[in-house]
């Protein structure tokens, strides 16, 4: 089972979420401020890191930065602010995942396992992503648009080179949901629409005059070669 560090500074709710997740056989450490977690992230390298963000030392949204700086481990922020525009500000900022307190440790649990699924390397779309004028490349993690730099986001660019790893066929919000974001029993809608609105301003289009980000009503979206 995945090594798994723990940064949260209420005792009564690191102890619980520790002793549950050593009891579904994960080997946890923990630490009470984001600093000495940070410190140990980089010691232990574990596989999933759980991080709250009303931290005592440095606001947990600053550990993420920092975090994404030096390392790609998948991070699940679980913290009690249920905002919106937090959450997706938080996502976009590179959390892998974002759960609500209180949560059970069963929730917990799935959600670590969507993350590793899709950290895997079989949920890794090819090296160089080409569909019409959009190129990707995933290694360097660059992406144009008819010869044109895109300035993209860590979710925009994963939600972009998922899209165009699946063109032409139709992927719904479920999916992306569980896939870009991971949340594997659906999410707000709103996430998914926020980032494709970014994305078509970006690729130069609108979702009234769509070039290549195509909507299906009531069942997802797709993208297509224009060129086609």
């Amino acid at each position: 089972m995945p090594d798994i560090v723990i940064i949260e500074d209420e005792p009564r709710i690191r102890e619980a979420v520790c002793r549950s997740l050593i009891d579904l056989g994960h080997t946890v450490r923990s630490s009470a401020d984001g600093l000495g977690g940070l410190r140990m992230v980089m010691d232990e390298t574990p596989q999933v890191v759980i991080l709250d963000l009303g931290l005592p030392d440095v606001e947990g949204g600053e550990i993420l930065k920092m975090l994404r700086a030096v390392t790609q481990v998948p991070v699940i922020v679980a913290t009690a602010r249920d905002d919106d525009a937090e959450i997706v500000a938080t996502l976009d900022a590179g959390a892998d995942d974002y759960v609500v307190k209180p949560y059970s440790a069963a929730t917990l649990d799935a959600r670590i396992r969507a993350v590793l699924r899709r950290a895997g390397p079989s949920s890794e779309p090819a090296p160089v992503i080409e569909v019409g004028g959009l190129r990707i490349d995933t290694n360097r993690h660059e992406a144009s648009i008819d010869d044109r730099p895109l300035e993209l986001s860590r979710k925009e660019f994963e939600l972009l080179a998922y899209l165009a790893d699946n063109a032409g066929q139709v992927v719904t919000k479920r999916q992306l949901l569980a896939d870009i974001w991971g949340q594997p029993y659906g999410g707000a809608d709103k996430t998914v629409d926020v980032h494709l609105s970014w994305l078509r301003r970006k690729l130069g289009e609108t979702a009234a005059e769509p070039r290549m980000l195509r909507t299906i009503r009531g069942v997802g979206v797709k993208l297509i070669d224009p060129n086609a």
